[in-house]
């Protein structure tokens, strides 16, 4: 476990990329380091609504999976963002159910929009948040999700 950083979502950013504007998830730890981490537009919608605490007029597929798995009495303990392979992530998440612990692989974006929802923490192996940082400097240009939908 030692391998492994806490880091929380700062936000839902938009950004200029080789296929045109695309979201970008944007963790951090506490020493401030920055990891970006490019989502499809309707996992960042997702992601930044839960961030927000928006409450959406119909609940999105991530309000689903949250309220299946506490009908269910089962939770989310914890999200491993754990390898990075030609610039794919790779995530699990971790569910308690019936005093049993279920292992997940998942998209590091669905990861990350459940455990928003649910306060679980979000963990990434130490050598995938080094390789994948950035400099804060780095973030200019970007706007943040909300700030590019209100533009329009």
């Amino acid at each position: 476990m030692n391998d492994f950083i806490p880091v929380y979502v700062m936000g839902v950013y938009m950004t200029n990329t080789l296929h045109g504007l695309t979201p970008v998830v944007i963790i951090s730890n506490d020493e401030g380091g920055i990891m970006p981490i490019y989502v499809g537009m309707s996992e960042g919608v997702s992601i930044n609504s839960a961030a927000n605490n928006s409450i959406t007029p119909r609940p999105m597929t991530h309000d689903l999976i949250t309220s299946i798995l506490e009908r269910l009495d089962a939770n989310i303990s914890s999200v491993f963002i754990d390898e990075i392979k030609d610039g794919i992530y790779y995530a699990r998440l971790i569910l308690n159910y019936d005093d049993t612990t279920i292992e997940i692989d998942a998209r590091p974006s669905d990861c990350i929009s459940l455990a928003v929802r649910t306060n679980a923490p979000i963990m990434v192996h130490s050598s995938v948040f080094h390789a994948s940082t950035i400099r804060e400097d780095e973030m200019e240009g970007m706007m943040t999700l909300d700030s590019f939908v209100n533009s329009y």
